[in-house]
């Protein structure tokens, strides 16, 4: 399957932007039993995004459903080797997902606890920033 990448976009280029602060929505489990929340902000590429559902649905091969709640809707533009400066912005390199802390990014139902611990540690190593399992009956989330 191709990497996430939106059909259209108003502007080609972007800019950086800030990546502090909490989110404002996405808090809150919406659709499964369990979520694999972030603990702070960050970028997660396309690519990142990718490999976490192949880990994921991999590992729900026996069944369970999942859900993706971030899409990578940011242009990152990079210049080329031995560009010399002022030469103007870049082109679009890659797509990421600005993910702020408190963020679901996955979710998960259909499964027992222990298996969906495995495969949210599977699904977090291929992230770049640090997350925690949440659950419906966790207080706490």
């Amino acid at each position: 399957m191709p990497l996430l990448l939106p059909k259209r976009i108003k502007y080609r280029k972007a800019f950086r932007g800030k990546r502090r602060g909490a989110a404002k929505g996405g808090t809150s489990l919406a659709f499964g039993e369990f979520g694999l929340k972030a603990m702070e902000n960050g970028w997660v590429t396309a690519a990142q995004i990718e490999a976490c559902r192949v880990a994921i649905s991999r590992s729900l091969s026996r069944g369970g459903k999942s859900w993706l709640r971030i899409f990578p809707d940011k242009p990152v533009t990079t210049h080329g080797q031995e560009k010399p400066m002022g030469a103007g912005k870049g082109m679009v390199d890659h797509w990421v997902a600005v993910v702020k802390r408190g963020r679901i990014i996955f979710e998960i139902d259909g499964i027992p606890e222990m298996l969906v611990k495995d495969t949210f540690r599977l699904a977090a190593s291929k992230l770049p920033l640090r997350t925690r399992l949440v659950s419906r009956h966790d207080p706490l989330s």
